[in-house]
């Protein structure tokens, strides 16, 4: 009977969280759809792949639409076999968001019925962790991947205790192996990677209480080996994308780099320091956990307008020259948000009562939880701080495997962000629950604590502008007294309400504990108000990055890249933000459109119209020069750095000749300068001229200054290419492309005499294959960027075929490896039923 009530009980919680995720996202009752940037960005990408996929109902694993030709494992391509993906995309059934923050909700309930085997306090945990703000800034921001590996944070963990704390082997395997195959195929390495650096905490723990025989070493050994079992099986479904993915970032800027230089050293592995440590969270502004806007909150907050409005407005009536406007002009970056990385879309706020509670949590929590997630939590913050924590920043830089691969270390924190509302559940259930805690201690830790988080609040609202400053420093060297004066004022009172706000939460949950300690107040009634509380303020604080405002109509979500203007476009855009791009980018597309549809060749355009590593609108139309995307392939990389983000008027030009830039625009997005380009060497050319460079340094400098269209630049390690394969010239030879498909070429070739061909086509050392006259051939490296393979004289048909054999491999990996789990879940399944009718037949002899 007990068993069937929890039943009802947690299916209620479910029901529940699908009411406040559908009740947060109201807008999708009227069929409206999230504007999202990076899903715009997405959508103009991986158009050719989609358009690919629509008319021939295969996959292609390379496209040309961004950045010369790139494969596309990390722009939506889908695998044959991938089970645990269909998995994944049943478990994310609703629409967008209701998916993510139903899943964010159910998957921290499962880990609090793991942990404290009591749904009020799992359901309770569920809204502290799924409300966490965040999430909801990056669901707007459009980094779905990044939200839907999240997601199976909580449930892997819960799988993974199942094993270690509950002692259940085979639901733990079942769980972890599950989840943990659902958390590769979301497709977000480095969430995921974060994750076990904060597991690995766990595993020590778990390690020292069996060392101090307060757990079994047989069970810790038992353990481990399945949890080891479990991740194996569930890394081994995704195969197919792991060992895709892992072949193609070792040639990417995640990858060795190529070139010596001021920022990169040869043959070193994953990103300069610089460009990973961009994104590093302030030390002081670790405090946004507790405060959501003791920074500011986010760049864009919506109070910047009316402040930047005043700010013109000061600057007017007090700036009489031009020196002291350019002077001022310095000092800007964004007026509601003064912490340390470059910019933000919001704040990691937590939430004051699940920070108040966590910190409760570290002193009521059993000590088998408490310390590693003391652990874990310490050590994330601080990596968070990335270069504001240089020592620990460069020891993990330096040694810790795979670390240098990811960028923007204040991502960290989403770790912090599961383990705040698991120690602050861990904690409470045990303040209410464990009566081997006297009325004294529970007093005494709460009077402290609740104290010691009220007076600092206290002290903060009364020397805030002292402690805090409320500038940067770049604002306190450049800005006149008038305006800083201003801007410190005015920040100070955004601060000055959320950490009232802050205090009067902080004070409703310790009050309401404190009450329920006199027996003043139900436990139950205690549990609601903080649940209530809590979740009012991270609601209206969420509300704040993700609202009504996000939703379009579901023609501007699914065709962001609209040719036409009209006056309903106008009635839509009109006070949405998130649409104007889609208005001003009207004329751009149309003349992207324009040029794509009366020339229908396969040619690149070069676009600086809208930032040509920034945009995909381009690529939407046709293959592009730039794109958008945070693993572009190396060499691309370096020849964008070179010649493409810093003009030079005779070697950029040569190089996008290279590159077959057919069409260059130049101008704004509302009156753009179509350029045709007649000097495109086209899609493939001979050569007679071998140009041999001893290092890529000077590859990569020789291309810019070369006849490209005679000579080509050859690695001296590829001389031996041309061993018994001579190379002439003959003016009546010519190349032409005859059939294209992202992912197959084919070309018709005639000359007299044996020639180099080179094709305007991004060098990838796997997976390519050229055969002329249907024969295979080598190929080698021309241009430091392109590819190029030798032709004899004569007559030929060479045809480029993209097919890599880790596709095929890893498929038959991933079916293997989802066949074994199933096959062991049902035995393990089976072993249970079997043992219980055993227990049962006993009972019953009984």
């Amino acid at each position: 009977m007990a068993k069937n009530k929890n039943l009802i009980y947690i299916a209620i919680s479910l029901v529940v969280f699908i009411v406040l995720a559908f009740l947060y996202s109201t807008p999708v009752f009227s069929g409206k759809q999230l504007f999202q940037h990076d899903i715009v960005q997405y959508r103009g990408g991986a158009k050719e792949l989609l358009d690919y996929r629509a008319n021939t109902g295969n996959e292609t694993y390379w496209s040309d639409s961004m950045f010369g030709g790139m494969p596309t494992y990390q722009m939506g391509s889908q695998f044959k076999g991938d089970i645990i993906k269909k998995i994944d995309s049943n478990l994310n059934f609703l629409p967008r968001p209701v998916n993510y923050l139903f899943l964010l909700f159910a998957g921290f309930f499962l880990l609090g019925m793991v942990v404290v085997r009591n749904w009020k306090y799992a359901l309770l945990g569920a809204t502290f962790f799924g409300l966490s703000t965040y999430f909801y800034i990056i669901i707007a921001a459009g980094h779905n991947g990044k939200v839907n590996t999240i997601e199976y944070f909580a449930p892997l963990l819960a799988g993974i205790l199942l094993v270690y704390i509950r002692k259940q082997y085979i639901w733990g395997f079942i769980v972890t192996t599950l989840f943990m195959g659902l958390q590769i195929a979301a497709n977000h390495p480095q969430m995921t990677y974060y994750l076990f650096l904060a597991l690995g905490f766990l595993f020590l723990s778990e390690l020292i209480r069996a060392i101090q025989k307060k757990t079994p070493m047989k069970h810790f050994l038992i353990s481990s080996g399945i949890i080891a079992a479990s991740c194996v099986i569930g890394v081994g479904m995704n195969s197919q994308r792991i060992m895709a993915n892992s072949e193609y970032v070792k040639e990417t800027v995640r990858g060795k780099q190529i070139l010596n230089n001021d920022s990169h050293t040869s043959g070193k592995s994953g990103m300069d320091k610089e460009s990973m440590l961009m994104w590093s969270y302030g030390q002081l502004e670790t405090l946004n956990l507790f405060i959501p806007r003791l920074m500011g909150g986010g760049s864009q907050e919506p109070e910047g307008k009316e402040i930047m409005n005043r700010v013109q407005e000061l600057v007017q009536e007090n700036v009489g020259s031009q020196a002291e406007m350019d002077r001022i002009s310095k000092g800007f970056s964004g007026v509601t948000y003064w912490g340390d990385q470059p910019g933000t879309s919001g704040p990691a706020y937590q939430g004051a009562i699940v920070c108040f509670l966590a910190l409760l949590g570290f002193f009521f929590a059993s000590k088998k939880y408490r310390y590693w997630i003391l652990g874990a939590s310490i050590l994330t913050i601080l990596l968070a701080w990335g270069s504001n924590f240089m020592p620990l920043s460069d020891f993990f830089i330096d040694y810790v495997p795979f670390y240098n691969k990811f960028r923007a270390p204040s991502s960290i924190l989403v770790v912090v962000e599961l383990l705040f509302p698991l120690i602050a559940i861990l904690g409470l259930y045990r303040f209410f629950t464990d009566e081997k805690l006297t009325e004294e201690h529970k007093q005494k830790i709460l009077l402290y604590v609740g104290g010691g988080t009220l007076g600092f609040l206290l002290i903060l609202l009364i020397f805030g502008k002292s402690l805090l400053g409320f500038a940067t420093e770049n604002e306190k060297t450049y800005f006149p007294p008038f305006l800083l004066d201003y801007l410190v004022d005015e920040r100070y009172k955004l601060f000055r309400i959320d950490a009232i706000k802050a205090f009067i939460y902080v004070a409703i949950a310790a009050a309401a504990l404190f009450l329920t300690l006199k027996k003043k107040l139900n436990q139950n009634i205690a549990l609601v108000i903080i649940g209530v509380v809590s979740l009012f303020d991270l609601w209206s604080v969420n509300k704040r990055y993700l609202n009504d405002e996000n939703y379009v109509d579901k023609i501007f979500a699914e065709n962001p890249f609209q040719t036409e203007s009209s006056d309903l476009l106008a009635e839509k855009v009109q006070g949405n933000p998130n649409l104007e791009s889609i208005l001003s980018n009207v004329n751009i597309n149309k003349t992207l459109e324009t040029i794509a549809e009366k020339d229908k060749t396969h040619y690149r355009i070069y676009n600086q119209t809208l930032g040509v590593t920034s945009e995909t609108n381009t690529s939407y139309f046709k293959a592009s020069i730039g794109g958008y995307h945070a693993v572009k392939l190396r060499r691309y990389d370096d020849v964008l750095n070179e010649y493409i983000n810093s003009i030079d008027s005779v070697k950029t030009p040569n190089v996008l000749n290279l590159l077959n830039a057919k069409y260059m625009i130049f101008g704004g997005p509302e009156q753009p300068q179509v350029v045709p380009n007649p000097k495109a060497n086209g899609n493939a050319w001979f050569v007679s001229d071998l140009k041999f460079a001893d290092t890529p340094n000077q590859e990569i400098k020789a291309i810019g200054t070369i006849d490209n269209k005679k000579t080509a630049v050859i690695a001296s390690s590829d001389k031996s290419y041309f061993d018994n394969k001579p190379v002439q010239a003959d003016s009546t030879a010519f190349i032409n492309l005859t059939k294209y498909q992202p992912n197959e070429l084919e070309f018709k070739s005639q000359s007299k005499t044996p020639q180099l061909a080179v094709f305007s086509e991004v060098y990838y050392p796997h997976g390519w294959k050229v055969l002329v006259d249907e024969k295979e051939v080598p190929y080698i490296k021309a241009d430091y960027l392109l590819r190029a393979v030798h032709v004899p004289a004569g007559n030929h048909h060479i045809r480029m075929v993209f097919e890599p054999e880790v596709i095929e491999k890893g498929k038959w990996l991933s079916l293997l490896s989802f066949g074994l789990f199933i096959l062991l879940a049902a035995f393990g399944i089976f072993w249970i039923n079997k043992n219980r009718k055993k227990e049962i037949a006993v009972e019953q002899k009984v």
